[in-house]
């Protein structure tokens, strides 16, 4: 009998004792069709069926493990116990009521991490059942003869998500390689400024920015010096002339007059 160091021991008696032994060949993840934490999914297996899994997940990756992975466990039809002693370990996840919604980010975590456990622990071979009784991963759909009547268990979704990222990373950190694309290295700053478009500029952007950065001052200074010019010819005008009146009327006419300002960062122009 084999407890997951990973999951809140929820302990199933009498069937954790009562029940046959399994040697471990295959891990099936299943939705519950509820919205249930670890703790009422094993309320609901102790007092309402005398079906089980082997563990229980919620949304928020609380795991709870009720019966050993080396007995056997009801939850996968003709794969729970095998003539051969082989069976599945099974895990009921949180869902909707329509086992529509995909697992969270919490629940994949806590899958890729139970699912490397098994592989140590029981030598589950890193593959997807190719049939009922190939030893791998899969979920409950995946074979007819692991459900009684059928099913869609655990959706739509959450087969896109086991195929695509739980599959994927439990092979990617069993076998300690890495499951995201490597990050690619920051361009130093140097050659950010060093950047040239030749095909429209033959300076780099840092020639750039400096003449730029001379225009624009030049600029405030002409400013400058052309509002002191308008009020020392308003003060000219004598007392009756309003000189904040001038010189609002000066600069609007020279806005007026200038229809587009050309900031120069040619080179060919520089004050």
């Amino acid at each position: 009998m084999a407890w997951y160091p990973g999951a809140q021991r929820m302990e199933l008696q009498p069937e954790s004792d009562a029940q046959p032994a399994i040697r471990p060949t295959q891990f099936i993840v299943h939705s519950i069709v509820a919205p249930w934490s670890p703790r009422r999914t094993y309320e609901y297996w102790r007092d309402s069926t005398n079906l089980e899994s082997h563990f229980g997940l919620g949304y928020d990756g609380d795991l709870a493990q009720y019966i050993g992975t080396e007995t056997r466990a009801d939850a996968n039809a003709a794969a729970n116990r095998r003539p051969d002693g082989t069976g599945a370990v099974s895990i009921e996840t949180a869902s909707n009521t329509a086992a529509s919604d995909p697992w969270t980010a919490q629940q994949v975590e806590q899958l890729i991490r139970l699912g490397v456990w098994l592989h140590q622990q029981h030598k589950l071979p890193l593959r997807i059942c190719r049939t009922h009784d190939d030893p791998g991963y899969g979920y409950h759909r995946l074979h007819s003869q692991w459900a009684v009547s059928g099913t869609a268990c655990p959706g739509d979704a959450r087969v896109r998500q086991f195929r695509e990222v739980v599959f994927p990373g439990i092979v990617a950190r069993a076998t300690g390689q890495t499951s995201t694309a490597p990050k690619e290295d920051d361009m130093a700053a140097v050659d950010v400024w060093a950047y040239k478009n030749t095909k429209i500029e033959t300076r780099d952007a840092y020639e750039i920015l400096r003449s730029t950065n001379r225009t624009v001052e030049a600029l405030r200074q002409q400013v400058t010096a052309q509002t002191a010019a308008i009020q020392a010819i308003a003060a000219q005008l004598g007392d009756d002339v309003d000189t904040d009146t001038v010189v609002a009327a000066v600069q609007q006419a020279i806005r007026d007059a200038v229809i587009r300002v050309d900031v120069d960062i040619t080179g060919t122009q520089e004050a």
